[in-house]
């Protein structure tokens, strides 16, 4: 790969008594993105910009929704939350969990608040008071222009419950518990589209943990029960949560694919990654594990597609309903409670979180779904206190994504300098990973009716790195809008009445009718530029 280099030129002249005269010429020659519009990898699915609502720590209660405050109208919701949800353009929003669904129970949380049952919460060790559940998330969802999706208990939950669930939502009248959605005072049905058939049934730590064959019997008795139910439902399995070295994630993945390959639409994988060595180039560098997990998953779908009996229904995607940076709450102390999972974001975590949006996008043909874990104070984009709120470093590259990421992601070729890592976890209790030949430039990009966005990350802490845009087939034409997402180091965060990192439009790139633009990009920043492309 040609990366930096400098020519040398000897200019030899042989005078009289043998006289040599040498002159050198040197030049560096720029990083290079090449970019044909006719390399298509996939459609970029709207719901890759999704997020995750659980009951754990603050998300729901003191987050999305808090009775008897200031902030919260008349329903208990958190305007100033919603504003800021609203403005992040959430895709699809995944619900009630995670660790707690597996011990909850839907039937709980509908009905007359006041009647409803508090229970104890054992997954993170708090209460639950149940008065927040099915009808009040699927308002919220609509109020913030999300697409619900529900996650059934698999745990110590039954198939008949996860059927009832169904149809309480999505059947308009006549059987038992739809009737019931009428008398709550919801005449019509919800729709709801998406059901994971339960949460990280590899892992050890689920209330009702099973293994590949238990869990794979139970869930496509549930997905047949569900599925004649609401025969247009997308069912998503629970695949790889444990990375631990004792475990075998692609063992369970191999199980669950071939057993489910004619009933499942999606495989769920979930990644957290941390940098608790505080090792700025290894932790910039784990989006490449994710999309390296992703290239052995893919392979395996690709496999089981052969043989499988789907009829009309479209091949099995991956959907990355689970992914960020975790590890500064994940004390004993920080991990139960009203305050748990609570990260306070810098800015190389956003940076890691604009690598796996890349990631999302580069692989745009298998990965047709992602929610980043959560939405409101526990690991997540929003943090509030009872007084007000502020947008965390992470909020602002998902914010960018959401809204100009669309269209067909190209196939980008990407000429930089690049990196070796250490052996390192990529997060706590996961398996060690080293990473050769990362490039500082982390580059993705859609093309939607000839409009071009290209993101790229810089994942050098110290250099602007100069950098050619080259169009292959087409040319660039008019103003090119640009975005930068940066602070003053890679440490630097946010704070209630304090952002220092933030997305900031910076002076457009005119240009005419040419097939180069020359752009240097910030040391630690999140750049995107957005224009048109002419094709030829």
């Amino acid at each position: 790969m040609i990366t930096k280099y400098k020519i040398r030129i000897a200019l030899c002249l042989i005078l009289t008594g043998g006289l040599i005269l040498s002159a050198f010429i040197a030049e560096s020659q720029n990083a290079r993105i090449k970019i044909d519009i006719d390399r298509k990898i996939g459609d970029v699915d709207k719901n890759l910009f999704g997020n995750f609502v659980e009951h754990l720590g603050r998300c729901v209660y003191g987050g999305i929704y808090e009775e008897g405050s200031t902030l919260s109208d008349e329903n208990g919701v958190r305007l100033d939350v919603l504003d800021a949800v609203k403005d992040l353009n959430v895709s699809i929003t995944r619900y009630p969990g995670g660790n707690f669904v597996s011990n909850y129970h839907w039937k709980d949380g509908i009905g007359p608040k006041d009647q409803r049952p508090p229970r104890m919460e054992l997954a993170w060790e708090r209460l639950e008071t149940n008065r927040f559940g099915t009808d009040e998330f699927v308002n919220y969802a609509r109020r913030m222009n999300t697409e619900p999706y529900f996650s059934v208990n698999m745990g110590t939950g039954s198939i008949e419950e996860a059927q009832q669930w169904v149809e309480y939502c999505n059947v308009k009248g006549g059987p038992y518990y739809a009737e019931l959605r009428k008398k709550n005072g919801f005449s019509e049905p919800y729709n709801i589209k998406y059901w994971s058939l339960g949460n990280e049934m590899d892992g050890f730590w689920q209330m009702g943990h099973l293994n590949a064959e238990d869990y794979s019997k139970k869930a496509l008795e549930a997905a047949k029960l569900m599925r004649l139910t609401s025969p247009d439902i997308k069912l998503i399995a629970a695949g790889s949560s444990n990375y631990r070295p004792e475990a075998d994630p692609n063992e369970w993945n191999a199980k669950i694919l071939h057993e489910l390959r004619d009933v499942i639409d999606y495989l769920a994988l979930h990644m957290y990654v941390g940098n608790p060595d505080d090792n700025y180039y290894n932790f910039v560098s784990t989006p490449r594990v994710l999309e390296e997990r992703t290239r052995v998953v893919k392979g395996m779908i690709d496999r089981e597609m052969q043989n499988a009996k789907r009829g009309n229904r479209p091949p099995i995607y991956i959907a990355w309903d689970e992914y960020n940076i975790w590890y500064r709450a994940r004390a004993e102390k920080s991990m139960a409670g009203t305050r748990a999972l609570e990260e306070h974001y810098n800015l190389e975590d956003a940076l890691v979180i604009s690598g796996f949006l890349n990631a999302f996008i580069r692989n745009a043909d298998i990965v047709k779904m992602a929610n980043m874990a959560q939405l409101v104070n526990v690991i997540a984009p929003i943090f509030t206190n009872d007084k007000g709120m502020f947008k965390q470093t992470i909020y602002y590259p998902m914010q960018l994504f959401a809204k100009n990421m669309h269209g067909t992601a190209l196939n980008l070729q990407v000429d930089c300098e690049t990196y070796n890592t250490e052996k390192f976890f990529i997060g706590l209790g996961e398996s060690t990973t080293q990473q050769k030949n990362v490039p500082f430039l982390d580059v993705s990009a859609t093309c939607n009716n000839n409009e071009l966005t290209l993101c790229v990350v810089n994942r050098n802490k110290e250099k602007a790195i100069p950098t050619d845009l080259i169009s292959q087939e087409g040319l660039f034409n008019g103003d090119f809008e640009v975005y930068e997402v940066n602070g003053p180091d890679i440490k630097a965060g946010n704070d209630f009445g304090k952002t220092v990192v933030e997305t900031i439009k910076k002076p457009s790139i005119k240009v005419k009718k040419t097939n180069k633009i020359s752009y240097s990009f910030a040391p630690h920043s999140i750049t995107m530029i957005k224009g048109s492309i002419e094709k030829l």
